[in-house]
């Protein structure tokens, strides 16, 4: 009976996994929508394999891009106006569905994660 319960168990387990398509979402044009003082906001931003230009509320910015792993980079802006802004952001894709991607982020060094979704509009 332990090991039908087990091996049940383990069928179920099995069946439900985290796909993780990194890959597919190195490059491309995104778009990033939050809710800021309960108002709905969006960026977008294109991401080729070392930068990342983004656009919010009509201002651009672009960040270098360093790859730890396929699912993992780490962005640095390139034109910081300020200490902040000078703080590197630690992003990890932490599982992926058709054209979005559901990812974790942190300034560097902090334990303080927040987590968003992106959905890719376009290659």
């Amino acid at each position: 009976m332990k090991k039908i319960l087990f091996l049940l168990l383990l069928t179920l387990v099995s069946c439900y996994q985290v796909e993780h398509n990194c890959k597919d979402f190195k490059t491309g044009k995104f778009e990033f929508s939050q809710e800021i003082n309960g108002k709905k906001v969006t960026s977008t931003f294109e991401r080729t394999d070392h930068l990342q230009i983004e656009t919010f509320n009509g201002k651009t910015d672009t960040a270098n891009i360093r790859w730890v792993n396929d699912c993992e980079f780490v962005l640095q802006k390139l034109h910081p106006k300020n200490r902040l802004e000078k703080k590197a952001i630690s992003m990890k894709i932490i599982s992926t569905k058709d054209k979005t991607y559901i990812f974790e982020y942190a300034f560097v060094g902090d334990n303080k994660k927040q987590r968003g979704a992106v959905k890719k509009i376009s290659d």
